[in-house]
């Protein structure tokens, strides 16, 4: 590090424009990988709800069921449960909205669907940066490199000789912020690679159980004519 090619060098005897450089990596690195960790921890958080609504279909009726998936909001399982319940209920429950004119089959399938559209668009959140930095980063770097040596061909230009010690600070600062830029894109492209698999997952659990509650709530559930949207027990093997 004390060398003329040491990464505190290149910050020292830099200009306006190499540190510039430098701290935009530094930036996108940071955003990186704040992205990845709060991702991944959506993940692992999502693929716990997936596991818990396995037991969904298990309960005794409807209440038992949504008590299965828990109280948080967060929660899609839940989530898709009580928009499929609400779905049902006003649709059964009333008549004199332009939707009536669909069946329930239909309205539940809309609302389902816009549920997890909606879930959709949060899950994605963040991968733009991912995918921003993984292919803009190297290209930082190597605008870094092209003025290192830039700054070498000015060193040589002025002495009039290409001598080692003239060109090697310059060149040592191409080669770092080639590496840096390099060290910043690769994370972000694996990541993102990473998280588009886990999202992917989580999405189809997420799709198979909407699934099943739609052919429950058309063809299983059975909403009190009281309009309250109670939901009675589900029949044996429903």
């Amino acid at each position: 590090m004390e060398s003329q090619f040491g990464i505190a060098n290149v910050w020292i005897q830099g200009d306006f424009v190499t540190r510039t450089v430098a701290i935009g990596l530094l930036l996108m690195s940071l955003a990186t990988w704040i992205v990845i960790l709060v991702k991944t921890l959506d993940i692992i958080r999502f693929k716990k709800h997936a596991r818990a609504a396995r037991d969904f279909w298990h309960s005794e009726n409807l209440a038992s069921g949504l008590s299965q998936l828990g109280t948080t909001p967060a929660n899609p399982f839940l989530q898709l449960a009580l928009e499929g319940h609400e779905a049902t209920a006003h649709h059964r429950n009333t008549r004199a909205h332009l939707h009536d004119s669909l069946d329930v089959s239909d309205w539940v399938t809309r609302c389902l669907r816009n549920c997890i559209d909606e879930f959709t668009t949060r899950l994605q959140s963040g991968l733009a940066i991912l995918a921003s930095v993984g292919s803009t980063a190297p290209f930082v770097g190597l605008f870094g490199t092209v003025w290192g040596i830039y700054h070498a061909l000015l060193s040589i230009g002025s002495s009039g000789q290409a001598t080692i010690d003239k060109v090697a600070g310059p060149i040592g600062e191409a080669l770092i912020m080639t590496a840096l830029g390099l060290a910043v894109a690769i994370p972000a492209v694996l990541g993102y690679n990473a998280l588009v698999r886990g999202n992917k997952s989580i999405l189809g659990s997420l799709n198979r159980f909407a699934h099943d509650l739609h052919a429950y709530f058309v063809t299983g559930a059975r909403v009190s004519a009281a309009g309250e949207g109670k939901v009675l027990p589900m029949r044996k093997g429903g």
